[in-house]
């Protein structure tokens, strides 16, 4: 196993593990700590949040056999906590019992669980019982009672009911999806970037939110209908294009430019750079180059002092403990989507991410005068 996926995974358990394992023994709500802005009622939503964000991003690496012994080992054992973990945070008699049906931030993080559903079908969905299946499927349509915000919203509910076609449900719905890719594409503005709703905002919700959420949701769908596979070229070149312009953003020290809301979701602010490596689909930068740049915003947003608190959980901010980034749909829980940066773990030790060696991101090697190529917008 290669050094740095070695660290990956070390960084990977100090996030799982004090939520899948309370959470199996229906005591998560008992022992996590929530941090939120005062005033706000996000202990109604923070344990749903904590716990699907968190699946989202390591679901590829539960999905993948491990090579090395003791990954395999940690798999199986994460495997049978968070297959209980599902059961326990969607059954009504639970402790733990997840708020799928009040208020509006449950469209949200059902969406993301759908999401890490959908990327680990093997491992995550297929074994478990029918009972739990049954509990997930009903928790998730519990959110159609509610209207998602006309923003990167839209996707939550698309993604909810991509997975309901996905396991086999006769009742998805399609004008959900449809309405969330033909509004999203209508909200193009060039160059690889959506706006997020009709006004466009300078954050990272292109990448957080809005490019994953259409890839995935057009990869299952897509052939479906001609006008939604019409749009799976534009959508994952326009995404593939975003990609290279996040890459660009990660300074030669592994910071970015600290701009918009949710700056406190640390490495998710690189879910779509983390996807296509992934993916495995972006020609334009090397695997090598991929995870030095990766492995650089790691090193400064998820190992600084006081990332994590006493008990082990997650602290607000982007370096360190910075609790005037939290906003009001901030709270412990929102800070697990940090979990995406570690997508690529998806893929086997083999692969080039993994074995290529490491080469300076583009940043780095501009400062450090090397002649490259200009960058050249999106026509389409």
């Amino acid at each position: 196993m290669t050094d740095t996926r070695k660290h990956w995974l070390k960084l990977l358990t100090q996030l799982t593990e004090p939520i899948i394992i309370p959470l199996s023994q229906d005591k998560l709500k008992q022992t996590m700590p929530i941090e939120k802005k005062p005033d706000t009622k996000q202990e109604d939503y923070t344990h749903l949040e904590a716990f699907s964000r968190l699946l989202v991003g390591i679901a590829p690496w539960l999905e993948t056999p491990a090579i090395d012994e003791g990954e395999k080992e940690l798999q199986t054992r994460y495997l049978t906590y968070i297959k209980q973990a599902l059961h326990v945070g969607t059954d009504p008699h639970s402790h733990d019992y997840f708020n799928f049906s009040e208020g509006l931030q449950p469209i949200v993080d059902s969406a993301f669980l759908a999401q890490a559903l959908l990327r680990a079908p093997t491992s995550l969905w297929e074994p478990l019982p029918h009972e739990t299946k049954q509990q997930i499927i009903h928790c998730l349509k519990q959110t159609r009672t509610r209207k998602p915000i006309y923003s990167n919203w839209l996707l939550f509910s698309a993604m909810i009911e991509t997975f309901l076609y996905g396991v086999g449900e006769e009742d998805w719905d399609p004008m959900r999806i449809d309405f969330s890719l033909k509004q999203f594409n209508a909200w193009y503005v060039g160059d690889g970037t959506y706006s997020d709703g009709p006004r466009y905002h300078q954050d990272y919700y292109n990448s957080i939110v809005i490019h994953p959420m259409l890839v995935d949701i057009v990869t299952q769908t897509g052939v479906l209908h001609p006008d939604w596979d019409i749009l799976k070229e534009p959508i994952l070149t326009r995404s593939k294009r975003y990609s290279t312009i996040l890459e660009r953003m990660i300074s030669p020290t592994g910071t970015f430019p600290a701009t918009g809301r949710s700056l406190a979701y640390r490495t998710g602010i690189f879910h779509n750079l983390a996807h296509h490596a992934w993916r495995e689909d972006l020609t334009d930068l090397s695997p090598g180059q991929l995870r030095a740049a990766l492995d650089a915003v790691i090193e400064q947003t998820l190992e600084k002092s006081n990332t994590f608190n006493e008990a082990g959980y997650l602290t607000i901010g982007v370096s360190g403990h910075q609790p005037g980034l939290g906003e009001v749909y901030i709270s412990t829980g929102s800070l697990y989507l940090a979990s995406v940066i570690f997508l690529p773990l998806g893929l086997k030790e083999t692969a080039p991410f993994w074995q290529d060696k490491a080469q300076p991101w583009t940043t780095k090697r501009l400062f450090n005068g090397e002649d490259l190529k200009n960058d050249y917008p999106l026509d389409n």
